[in-house]
């Protein structure tokens, strides 16, 4: 066509729609509008991708038996029954939080689940409201949660100046109530983490007071020492307390 052409050079040739019949036309338009709806489905993905690990808030839009549909940004999350809090109730077009927990692709787009009841979601709470442990002061050790009931978590502090239960329990209480409000109620015990298992278990077995602590760091067991009338709160309500205990210190108490 042009004589002075070498390979890799642009080459604009102009197509007259006016020559396209309907059949081609349909296709093109087809093809189009397809192609833009796989890029928007791939900017979600890649989106909410990055936002693992992050809370959001959306809006919600539908509501089935085993999940819930919730619109957030452009985007359709799922917060399914097993993620939910026990205690929750929802209604349509209400405000609901929640911690993006995983971000899959499928042929109908990106499935994103949200989730109320993972670790996570406590840890960005307390994150969201002392501002020590998003400065990097304040480190949270471990969680141990049962949804919507309880939750045990232990705290560190960098800065010696600085108790970091006090910090994030807060004036009267006030930080770790906004937490627990968001969490229907949910019970919280923060506690201090130490070098020494079995100062931390001291403390994770509250309010029962320990009278003494044989640590077997080998075979990972803490063998608890208390008077009899502190062995029944040590233990908790169907064995609760101990069960989250273990959880929080990874030793078999």
């Amino acid at each position: 066509v042009e004589p002075d052409l070498e390979i890799g050079d642009p080459f604009i040739h102009i197509l007259n729609p006016e020559d396209f019949g309907r059949r081609l036309i349909n296709t093109a338009k087809q093809h189009l509008s397809q192609r833009i709806r796989d890029i928007e489905r791939e900017a979600i993905y890649d989106d909410f991708h990055k936002k693992i690990g992050e809370i959001v808030v959306g809006t919600i839009h539908q509501i089935q038996r085993d999940r819930i549909f919730i619109n957030c940004e452009n985007a359709e999350l799922i917060l399914p029954k097993n993620e939910q809090l026990p205690i929750d109730r929802y209604k349509r077009g209400e405000s609901v939080r929640g911690v993006i927990k995983s971000v899959d692709y499928s042929s109908r787009g990106a499935e994103i689940i949200l989730s109320r009841s993972d670790n996570g979601f406590l840890e960005k709470l307390f994150e969201m409201e002392i501002p020590e442990i998003e400065d990097g002061i304040i480190e949270i050790k471990t969680v141990s949660r049962v949804p919507g009931d309880r939750s045990k978590i232990v705290v560190y502090s960098s800065d010696r100046r600085i108790d970091a239960v006090g910090a994030c329990v807060g004036m009267r209480g006030s930080r770790v109530q906004a937490v627990v409000n968001e969490l229907q109620g949910e019970k919280i015990d923060i506690v201090n983490w130490s070098e020494d298992p079995a100062v931390v278990v001291s403390n994770a077995l509250s309010p029962a007071e320990v009278q003494r602590v044989n640590v077997d760091i080998d075979s990972k067991k803490l063998d608890v020492i208390l008077t009899e009338d502190n062995l029944s709160k040590a233990i908790g309500r169907r064995g609760q307390n101990v069960r989250l205990a273990t959880k929080l210190m990874k030793y078999e108490i």
